[in-house]
């Protein structure tokens, strides 16, 4: 039986979920710079995400932190476009079916939300992760949009709503 579960983040949950990022960020060899490594809202991510339009989920199993993702406005763009951010899962979250079952629920809340398109942006090498976007419904487009900080970044890819 699954035991996780998946809830808003909490203040309480800033510190574990930093630790926990920057763990999968290091052990799928992220560049440190022009990645969400570096972002100083890594470090506050309850009150980066305390804001209209804007939300971060955590997957919480057996009172530990395994994964994470949120939804917000696509910084720097003129539109009605989210962005998905931060998805990240412990290995031993992997292959449990958490990823797609957090898809849904960033997705849902972003149509809540009433935005139009989602935008996302990763690692060529992030193979798991990309086939879960394209299942979810996400393409490849040849360009960034709007402008995240994360140069070292260069596979966008956009979903209708």
């Amino acid at each position: 039986m699954e035991t996780a579960i998946i809830r808003e983040i909490e203040p309480k949950d800033n510190e574990e979920i930093a630790l926990m990022i920057r763990k999968v960020l290091l052990e799928m060899g992220v560049p440190k710079v022009g990645t969400a490594y570096a972002d100083k809202a890594l470090d506050r991510m309850f009150e980066n995400y305390d804001r209209p339009k804007a939300t971060y989920f955590v997957v919480e199993d057996k009172g530990r932190l395994i994964g994470s993702a949120g939804v917000a406005q696509l910084a720097n763009y003129e539109g009605n476009v989210c962005e998905l951010q931060k998805m990240y899962f412990l290995g031993e979250a992997r292959g449990r079916g958490l990823g797609s079952a957090m898809m849904g629920v960033c997705l849902d809340r972003a149509r809540q939300f009433g935005f139009e398109k989602c935008y996302l942006e990763t690692m060529p090498y992030m193979k798991d992760a990309q086939k879960l976007y394209i299942k979810s419904g996400f393409e490849y487009i040849d360009a960034p949009m709007g402008d995240t900080g994360h140069f070292s970044c260069p596979v966008w890819m956009l979903k209708q709503l």
